[in-house]
């Protein structure tokens, strides 16, 4: 067997295995040590930290510890209603300036650049809401490349839960070429717990994007049952009942990523687990749970 860190940088969503800590507050240190002192993580995804002195100790943490750290935006805009694709041009430039303030707080903690997501996906002003999202990417892209950083944008649902703009494959296909026509430091991210969201299959959701996929998320995901509370976007853990990601589904997507070269050992990426508890479940004990099931699934996985 080869060793998974041939292949990809293990690595997890912090404000999500910790969501105490998604408005920018809370028990950021304490939590982002959990991580720190844990070998089997290569990497770490945090966002906002409204106070300066604890994003000055957590940066020196990450650093001493060798994380390699991304910087997840999508809270600045979830938790705020803010929406980067909003087309009126007012509220578009809202979102726009937290996404460029996200640019420089990535950059203090040492990250490479920000991921974010669209807004609101509407039928009836999909087009118009396409090119306010073109509008701010490509200004977020200048601005980052002025610091040699980058710009991932994270495809969601459009009708489940997040319902976001990208969405499905082929629009996200669309804006990345739109996108890349223009700027060299753009790429897209993909969640297995987004894809069945989007109902679509491992090589629809990923064969035409491999070239434009920069990062990847594995988590999991109900939604046959709409009063389930694991349904929608919840990240619950793998193997909840009635959901539809657990080892099987996990080694069949990194194998098919491995198949089409999405991950290989000169094509290394970041594989993060995003996943959440629920209720009153404990958070270390989720976060368990998500390296068993890789450990599970990468010892079935032909590489």
């Amino acid at each position: 067997m080869r060793s998974m860190k041939e292949f990809m940088d293990v690595g997890i969503v912090h404000f999500m295995a910790y969501p105490t800590t998604i408005r920018g507050e809370g028990p950021i240190f304490e939590t982002v040590k959990k991580i720190a002192v844990d070998d089997y993580f290569d990497a770490i995804e945090i966002t906002w930290i409204k106070d300066d002195a604890e994003r000055k100790r957590v940066a020196e943490l990450v650093k001493t510890a060798k994380l390699e750290v991304r910087y997840g935006a999508q809270p600045r805009l979830l938790t705020t209603g803010l929406n980067p694709n909003h087309i009126d041009e007012t509220e578009r430039v809202k979102a726009e300036q937290t996404l460029l303030e996200a640019i420089d707080e990535a950059e203090e903690l040492g990250c490479p650049g920000i991921a974010f997501l669209s807004g609101k996906y509407e039928e009836s002003t999909k087009d118009q809401a396409f090119d306010s999202l073109v509008k701010t990417t490509n200004n977020l892209c200048a601005y980052a490349a002025e610091k040699g950083m980058n710009v991932v944008l994270e495809i969601f649902d459009y009708d489940i839960d997040k319902k976001s703009l990208i969405g499905p494959t082929s629009l996200a296909k669309k804006f990345a070429d739109t996108i890349k026509a223009k700027h060299s430091n753009f790429g897209l991210m993909v969640d297995l717990s987004h894809i069945p969201m989007y109902y679509e299959s491992l090589t629809e959701s990923l064969d035409p994007i491999k070239d434009d996929i920069v990062h990847i998320h594995i988590g999991n995901t109900v939604i046959d049952d709409v009063a389930h509370k694991g349904y929608g976007d919840q990240h619950i853990y793998f193997g909840y009942d009635n959901s539809e990601n657990d080892v099987e589904e996990v080694r069949a997507f990194l194998q098919h990523c491995i198949d089409i070269g999405l991950i290989a050992p000169d094509n290394r990426k970041i594989v993060s687990f995003e996943v959440k508890p629920l209720g009153d479940e404990d958070a270390d004990a989720v976060v368990a749970n998500a390296k068993r099931t890789l450990n599970k699934a990468w010892i079935k996985i032909k590489a």
